[in-house]
């Protein structure tokens, strides 16, 4: 959303917003540089073959520009809006770094050479406010995370190619001046992601309400468990282990999402996710789509309920081409949408929570406004719940079905594997009556 296009590029906010960001920058960063160096035995966490870097003192000159280009930055913005999602992801980057400096302090172990001349100058000036603490997640990289997507939106061809080779440069000369080991990398990029996922470029407009199923906190917590389980076991692994830092840090993410209810947090819109939401939980979405596969497999793949609307898992592509679907309406959160050739429709919703009154009446609209694309696949994960609950409120809306118990009676006698409990029956029933009354 980049507002209207007659408005002026604000200029003096973004000037006010850089007097805020550079003394937030430093004194956040001096002050967990100062209390980590209160500490006793900060540990470091490095791999043997990082001793094998080299030392590139030329190197220095990209570190320090990332301080420029991040001034820059916000002068890039040519809205007010854009703008406010620029500087809201530079904060949530700091306060996440800064945060992590601060709760699991590391040191940089290594011993780094002398410089001399101009690079030693750079040197020097750096380590008069600089430690060997504030590993991970590296902000230097979180923020060039940030900062490479803001200028991908304002520069293009070959600009954006020298732009992104030295912004290569600016990632890698945190290995090369003996800033940080290795790990503090994918942490500080996941940060960056993260923020992005927070406050993408188009706004939180249109998103479905969030869910108020209690059964989310049940869930929630059992996703913090498995990635508290995944974290231990990286610690405790060492070495290669560390890469299960990924699904740890992917299963906290779910876990939120599923405390605050609300499907649109895994970024997906029009069926693809958003890229810093999708790498971010990259490996829950593996899980679930393996999930899909496994718990479905020798069944097929979807039965015709009523008049050209299918009832199924959620199709691959060559699953749906070999279909010959016209149309799908897809209400996974989780899943990314990589069919061609079809009018799609996009109603997410969790997995395992009852759907509300707000989704059911989306779902309900959009396999109405396909009824001249027939056949049409309504598909959750396995195409049990979600999907099922879908395809109940259609019949019941659209007078196939009587009522609730009716609708899931004839849905079950074409897919017996449905499983609509107690609470999507009474999801469904407060929904079909609220609508009856309207």
């Amino acid at each position: 959303m980049e507002g209207d296009p007659k408005e002026s590029r604000p200029w003096l906010p973004a000037l006010l917003w850089l007097a805020v960001l550079g003394p937030l920058f430093f004194l956040s960063y001096g002050f967990a540089n100062w209390v980590t160096g209160l500490r006793e035995n900060v540990p470091e966490v490095a791999f043997a073959w990082e001793r094998h870097i080299p030392f590139w003192a030329w190197t220095i000159v990209p570190y320090w520009s990332t301080d420029l280009f991040y001034a820059v930055s916000v002068f890039l913005c040519r809205t007010r809006n854009e703008l406010r999602t620029h500087v809201s992801r530079l904060i949530v980057v700091q306060l996440v770094c800064v945060t992590g400096f601060l709760a699991a302090p590391l040191q940089f172990g290594f011993e780094r050479p002398v410089s001399e001349g101009f690079f030693g100058g750079l040197f020097d000036a750096l380590m008069s406010f600089d430690k060997p603490f504030n590993q991970a997640p590296s902000l230097h990289i979180a923020l060039i995370t940030v900062l490479w997507a803001r200028y991908a939106r304002h520069f293009g061809g070959a600009t954006m190619w020298l732009l992104r080779i030295w912004f290569v440069l600016m990632a890698v000369s945190t290995l090369t001046t003996y800033q940080h080991h290795f790990i503090d990398l994918p942490a500080g990029l996941w940060v960056g992601l993260l923020a992005m996922a927070l406050f993408p470029e188009e706004g939180w407009a249109g998103r479905l309400a969030r869910s108020r199923d209690p059964r989310r906190f049940a869930l929630g917590a059992a996703y913090l468990a498995g990635g508290l389980i995944c974290a231990l076991a990286a610690y405790l692994m060492g070495g290669l282990g560390w890469l299960l830092a990924w699904p740890a840090a992917a299963l906290v993410l779910v876990a939120g999402f599923y405390w605050y209810g609300q499907p649109g947090l895994f970024g997906k819109a029009g069926g693809a996710m958003a890229p810093a939401a999708l790498s971010l939980v990259a490996p829950y979405v593996a899980g679930a789509w393996l999930s899909s596969r496994w718990f479905t497999r020798g069944q097929a793949t979807a039965h015709e309920i009523a008049e050209g609307v299918w009832l199924g898992r959620f199709p691959s592509r060559s699953e749906l081409a070999e279909s010959g679907m016209a149309s799908v309406v897809d209400v996974t959160a989780e899943l990314p949408f990589a069919g061609r050739g079809v009018e799609y429709r996009s109603v997410p919703m969790l997995d395992l929570l009852a759907p509300g009154a707000e989704q059911l009446d989306a779902a309900v609209e959009a396999i109405e406004e396909l009824s001249a694309e027939r056949p049409t696949l309504v598909c959750c994960a396995l195409g049990y719940s979600r999907s099922a609950a879908a395809v109940a409120a259609w019949l019941v809306a659209t007078g196939r079905a009587l009522s609730v118990d009716a609708a899931i009676e004839m849905i079950r006698a074409r897919r017996p594997v449905i499983v609509l409990g107690a609470t999507a029956r009474r999801a469904l029933t407060e929904w079909a009556a609220g609508r009856a009354s309207r």
